[in-house]
């Protein structure tokens, strides 16, 4: 992702500004439909965020030229993003330093750039306010920027709060239709009992017709996870991940390596600590060989197996099985029809060039509903969202 770590909305705020110092009308619509853009589709490329800036913000096309210039002058010939906080030090707001603008030889002051040292966009103006020619310090939270970082960069203490903040986004859940029904004046059903007491009233004429719906209910989530050798440096990540589906909404959890082990119980300890701990210890085939057929068969065939039926399943797994993948296909093929719907967490979905060629995880993908990458806590919190559309 191009800007990782930025807050986007200062960038478009600080994007718009050296754009209106060239002259170009860029003003709160624009700069809004900005920052809706970005965070409706984060651009991956440069490419990509020259069009979403361009589609964006560019009203006449006169303003062409003009948007082009500051793109290449702010972009340009500079070091590749998302930089680090450490990298370059914040400096104050007033500071100044030298910067040689590309092709001149001259040197410009301008103010400190927190996140790049980039050359002015237009030239500078001693009557005007400099403020509308500098970027804004960018100063993201610290979970957002952890929550971007590869699970193997990040300690303890730092999935442990990640995990915390997890739990606390699961705010929908998917809900399927319940026996029970309430009064609902937009309802189809006819409620007989309520009518016919208000027929009473009336002379046993139904004047008054009451109406009602289904209540929801919560649907039924199972999450089984791969604690191989392969997935070692999810494996911490996706325990809290797990421990989050476990006290929201009292979701089935499994771990599976070369055997199958329930884990429902012990995460829904108080402490997140504790309840890590106690999985990790009930869990006592980690990071060896994975069976990913078999304990999906063992699962089928336990007396668990009827959670399964009409719920959600989520496996999270790298799809490498040591089970020859007609015995996959087999395991699933069962898995689906029992299931209302599958999701399949990878997490090297994300990478570019992904293709599921993996014996395991080509025969598994016919009877995936999604297959969704995971390989950071956005992955993640994306994925538990997407479980309020499967309704």
């Amino acid at each position: 992702m191009l800007l990782r770590g930025i807050d986007r909305a200062a960038f478009a705020v600080a994007f718009a500004a050296r754009l209106r110092r060239a002259g170009m009308a860029a003003g709160i619509t624009e700069t809004g439909d900005l920052v809706s853009a970005l965070e409706a589709s984060p651009p991956t490329s440069r490419t990509a965020l020259y069009w979403t800036a361009r589609v964006s913000l560019v009203r006449k096309h006169d303003d062409l030229a003009v948007f082009d210039r500051i793109f290449a002058t702010v972009f340009d010939d500079t070091p590749p993003l998302p930089l680090s906080r450490k990298a370059i030090p914040p400096k104050p707001r007033d500071d100044s330093v030298n910067v040689a603008v590309p092709g001149t030889g001259d040197e410009t002051t301008v103010s400190g750039l927190p996140w790049a040292t980039l050359p002015p966009a237009v030239a500078a103006d001693e009557d005007a306010d400099d403020d509308g020619l500098n970027l804004p310090e960018l100063r993201p939270s610290t979970l957002a920027a952890l929550a971007d970082r590869p699970f193997e960069d990040l300690d303890a203490a730092q999935t442990e709060a990640l995990g915390e903040a997890l739990r606390q986004a699961l705010t929908h859940w998917p809900r399927r239709r319940g026996r029970r029904h309430r009064p609902d004046r937009t309802g189809r059903r006819v409620a007989l009992r309520p009518t016919i007491a208000r027929a009473r009233r009336t002379g046993w004429e139904a004047i008054t017709v009451v109406r009602e719906r289904p209540v929801p209910r919560p649907r039924r989530v199972v999450m089984l996870c791969d604690v191989s050798e392969s997935m070692r440096a999810q494996a911490a990540a996706y325990l809290q991940l797990m421990r989050a589906f476990t006290t929201v909404a009292d979701a089935e959890v499994f771990a599976f390596a070369t055997g199958l082990t329930r884990l429902t119980v012990p995460l829904r300890h108080t402490s997140p600590r504790e309840a890590i701990d106690q999985a990790s210890e009930a869990v006592d085939d980690r990071f060896g060989g994975t069976r990913i057929a078999a304990n999906i068969a063992t699962l089928l065939d336990s007396h668990h197996g009827n959670t399964v039926r009409g719920g959600v399943v989520i496996i999270s797994s790298d799809g490498w099985d040591t089970d020859p993948p007609e015995r996959m296909s087999a395991a699933m093929a069962r898995l689906s029809r029992r299931a209302y719907r599958v999701l399949w967490l990878n997490p090297r979905a994300g990478a570019a060039g992904f293709a599921p060629k993996v014996g395991g995880m080509a025969a598994a993908l016919p009877f995936c509903d999604l297959l969704l990458p995971a390989a950071t806590f956005t992955d993640l919190t994306t994925a538990a969202r997407c479980l309020a559309d499967l309704t």
